[in-house]
């Protein structure tokens, strides 16, 4: 304990400016909310672009690094331990979209989506993390996998960030644009939901893109989006394992069956399954939700204290085309699901 408190008073100036810029970023998300009647961004995504900014016109301090890393780091993996609480498989598998079929087709869908944008990011000269970050961000939910991958494949703030940043923009266009393309491509309102609940980001954008259209295409688009969430676990398992097989093939030592499995995986599956079988207290899971978003958003502003801006805007042209380009790719696959299911 003792040995312990010293590593908290040095980590306690970064911890403070991270939830100092988390404050800040959770107070515009209302402003915008209450002058354009919708958060168009993310108190996320606000989070990481007001930490760059702080650490651009400041520039970097000694004394605040050890609390931004912690930041970014633990209170990330503890945010991706408590989404597990958020989801349940069980509730999901009692609603009848074509069953057992749809639910294949969807993560098909995920692992399909992720090769083609990892693929592309690499034919782009994208270097391999941030690729697969843009590719499991594009494929799954968005910033949230972006930020759940990171730990796992130990990519740096610099690409966390510039990936978060343009999935970000892109996806606000999605929820604006996507509702035009109901009659372009003849959808149906449950085929409308499936491709909404494919391509959207997050969950509260695939209400937004899909409230226009109908009730019964919200409810079938974020069902559908839940069952992409469910992937998440799954990927980042399977990560944790490739990256362990690379760092032995590099020549290091043998990883430790913790380090190929990391904690927080372990932990979100555990919650996941938990949720499934009903064994958390209703009344927790509002709170455990709320803490999940809030250290989400806190690790986020961390991430962007980490980051040097210059360095995002010179990898923009590129990143732009691949997240761009995954997107595409993701909703010609899903339109081929949707053809091929007849929902």
């Amino acid at each position: 304990m003792m040995k312990t408190l010293p590593k908290i008073q040095t980590a306690l100036p970064g911890l403070l400016l991270c939830g100092i810029v988390t404050l800040a970023a959770l107070g515009l998300e209302q402003m915008e909310a209450r002058l354009l009647g919708r958060a168009w961004l993310e108190s996320l995504v606000l989070a990481i672009l007001l930490g760059t900014a702080v650490r651009t016109l400041r520039g970097p301090d000694a004394r605040l690094e050890p609390g931004i890393q912690l930041g970014a780091k633990l209170l990330l993996e503890i945010a991706v331990v408590l989404l597990g609480a958020s989801v349940s498989a069980g509730a999901l598998l009692g609603h009848d979209l074509s069953g057992l079929r749809l639910i294949a087709g969807i993560a098909g869908v995920v692992v399909l989506a992720i090769l083609i944008s990892y693929r592309l990011g690499r034919r782009f000269g994208l270097p391999r993390k941030m690729a697969l970050l843009i590719a499991c961000g594009n494929s799954i939910c968005g910033n949230s996998a972006i930020a759940a991958v990171a730990p796992v494949i130990e990519a740096d703030g610099q690409d966390v960030a510039a990936s978060i940043a343009f999935t970000a923009v892109l996806g606000v266009g999605v929820v604006l644009g996507l509702p035009l393309l109901v009659g372009a491509l003849s959808l149906t309102q449950a085929e409308y939901g499936v491709f909404a609940g494919l391509t959207v980001y997050a969950v509260p954008q695939v209400l937004a893109a899909t409230c226009p259209v109908s009730a019964s295409a919200a409810q079938i688009g974020t069902l559908v989006k839940l069952v992409r969430v469910l992937m998440l676990g799954p990927v980042v398992l399977v990560l944790s394992v490739l990256q362990g097989g690379l760092e032995r093939r590099r020549g290091r030592a043998r990883l430790a069956v913790s380090q190929l499995v990391p904690w927080f995986i372990v932990g979100f599956l555990l919650l996941l399954w938990m949720r499934s079988m009903d064994l958390v207290p209703y009344v927790l899971l509002a709170p455990a939700h709320a803490a999940a978003d809030g250290l989400t958003v806190m690790s986020m502003a961390a991430l962007g204290l980490g980051v040097d801006a210059r360095a995002v805007v010179r990898a923009g042209g590129r990143v732009a085309l691949v997240v761009v380009g995954s997107l595409a790719g993701l909703a010609g696959v899903s339109l081929g699901l949707i053809r091929l299911l007849g929902v």
